[in-house]
């Protein structure tokens, strides 16, 4: 299955959401499994989430404006930082329904049959999730990223509560439904954790990753072989799109066409090797000591004197 957009995959998620919570609280209507009751809770905040997504996909998919001048791409944390805390809200709501389990334990019923409806559930997400993953990964989607790993927690959630379930039916040892229930809410937590962590990583405009990072750098390197030096190398990521800045360092006398000419080029190269990246420069005489001690740094930040910014250009 391969869609030309992520709100296309986002709405494939939202469907299995609700076919998924039905199933599951199916499952927990037959058998009364306080740890089947802690996978249909995960399987609400799931459509949730989804729901969340697609709002989120749907303004990043604007284009920029006067008061957005970068787009809104970033708005994909926001969505992928409340689906992190969602989970959490949901791993709180199983453990409230868990430990007066622990303390008063009660028979399940009919556990094949709420077993067979929860691994119905755990196949549809479990597909879903490895369609949203490789559709994240191609189309560079936080929000679609964040829900296959959401899904692929539920399908663990699932498995764990399949186990505790099946055990409880074996053995009759009724406590073993609510301690599951319990360790399915610790993951959980730690899964919603890293969300909200990597949500703020993008918020705080984290450079890009050390594999983006060596592919400027071989785009750059066949201009330092003609001389072109570089520096203040400055990366972030919103979203699906990358912004890269950085200075080049020419011979002084070269003329304003000469160094426009070869900004450009190298904007374009590194557009080629990165698509969706927008790439600014700023262009200095190499001979000129001052160039090199400006690092492109706010005066806030370095004691180094900084030089005005030129005209930046995107592509």
């Amino acid at each position: 299955m391969r869609f030309s957009s992520a709100r296309s995959y986002i709405t494939l998620s939202i469907g299995a959401a609700v076919l998924t919570m039905a199933l599951k609280f199916v499952a927990f209507a037959v058998t009364g499994s306080v740890g089947l009751l802690s996978d249909a809770l995960e399987s609400v905040v799931n459509l949730v989430a989804a729901l969340i997504a697609f709002w989120a996909l749907t303004l990043a998919a604007r284009p920029a404006d006067e008061e957005h001048t970068y787009g809104h791409s970033k708005v994909e944390y926001f969505a992928s930082g409340i689906e992190g805390g969602l989970i959490v809200l949901a791993a709180f709501s199983i453990a409230i329904a868990a430990v007066p389990r622990i303390l008063h334990p009660q028979p399940l019923e009919q556990v094949g049959l709420g077993l067979l409806v929860a691994v119905i559930a755990a196949t549809i997400n479990g597909g879903v999730a490895l369609v949203l993953g490789q559709a994240g990964k191609r189309l560079r989607s936080v929000a679609l990223q964040a829900d296959s790993r959401h899904l692929l927690t539920d399908v663990w959630t699932t498995a764990g509560v399949l186990v505790g379930v099946a055990l409880v039916g074996i053995t009759g040892w009724l406590i073993l439904d609510p301690i599951i229930a319990l360790l399915v809410a610790a993951n959980i937590v730690w899964t919603g954790v890293k969300l909200v962590r990597e949500s703020g990583l993008g918020l705080m405009d984290t450079a890009l990753p050390a594999a983006d990072q060596r592919i400027i750098a071989d785009a750059q390197a066949p201009y330092r072989a003609r001389g072109i030096e570089f520096h203040a190398l400055r990366t972030r990521r919103s979203g699906s799109r990358r912004f890269v800045s950085m200075h080049v360092l020419v011979p002084g006398g070269w003329t304003v066409k000469q160094g426009h000419d070869l900004c450009e080029e190298i904007e374009m190269a590194i557009h080629a090797a990165l698509p969706e990246t927008t790439v600014f420069t700023h262009l200095e005489p190499r001979e000129d000591p001052s160039a090199w001690q400006d690092t492109g740094l706010d005066r806030e930040t370095s004691d180094i004197p900084s030089q005005p910014a030129g005209p930046e250009r995107r592509v």
